[in-house]
């Protein structure tokens, strides 16, 4: 079993940064056997969608929406993975989940950009 815990969510201004971190705790078996894991968000009254997501080797996929906006990384010493949010828009509001493959959650993050 995996266990997931986000943060670094907040309240900023359009144009600002926020960075977002998934700690990872359980099983190292489990944990070194990811292959790949990603972010999600959920905006009120939208399903949730993919951000982006990076796989164990390092390659990343971005949601055209983020593109260039946003950065996926991972620390796999800490067990810890990263998004990188800049230049936000009020549009980037959400709450953003963490997401391990297969179907490992976080519990979710609030992040609000306000115009």
């Amino acid at each position: 079993q995996v266990q997931l815990v986000e943060s670094g969510g907040g309240l900023v201004q359009a144009g600002g940064s926020l960075r977002l971190s998934c700690a990872a705790s359980g099983s190292i078996f489990s944990i070194n056997s990811i292959l790949a894991m990603g972010w999600y968000r959920q905006a009120p009254g939208k399903q949730r969608e993919l951000v982006a997501t990076i796989t164990r080797s390092g390659s990343t996929n971005y949601a055209d929406s983020v593109k260039g906006r946003f950065t996926i990384s991972r620390d796999n010493a800490k067990n810890t993975m990263y998004l990188q949010m800049i230049s936000l828009k009020p549009e980037d509001t959400a709450v953003y989940y963490c997401w391990y493959l297969p179907n490992y959650w976080g519990q979710g993050t609030q992040v609000t950009v306000s115009s």
